[in-house]
């Protein structure tokens, strides 16, 4: 039973981690013009209106990250 052991033991620790895909910084997710591609990430804008895009001038979309378990599901 040790390869079932071993198996069962690997994929508990694969879901264990605390911070999977997190920046630790505060950050809820990034401001995206998809026309332009451009993207500025929520703790870099000051105040809570969304900033216009640099390339195109139109106002960015807010789209939150994908979270600790790593699925944009």
């Amino acid at each position: 039973m040790g390869v079932f052991d071993t198996v069962r033991d690997a994929l508990a620790a694969s879901t264990e981690s605390p911070n999977r895909g997190g920046t630790g910084d505060g950050s809820a997710g990034a401001y995206w013009c998809h026309d332009c591609d451009e993207r500025i990430r929520d703790v870099d804008v000051d105040g809570d209106d969304a900033p216009d895009c640099p390339e195109c001038g139109t106002a960015m979309e807010f789209e939150r990250s994908v979270g600790s378990t790593g699925c944009a599901c």
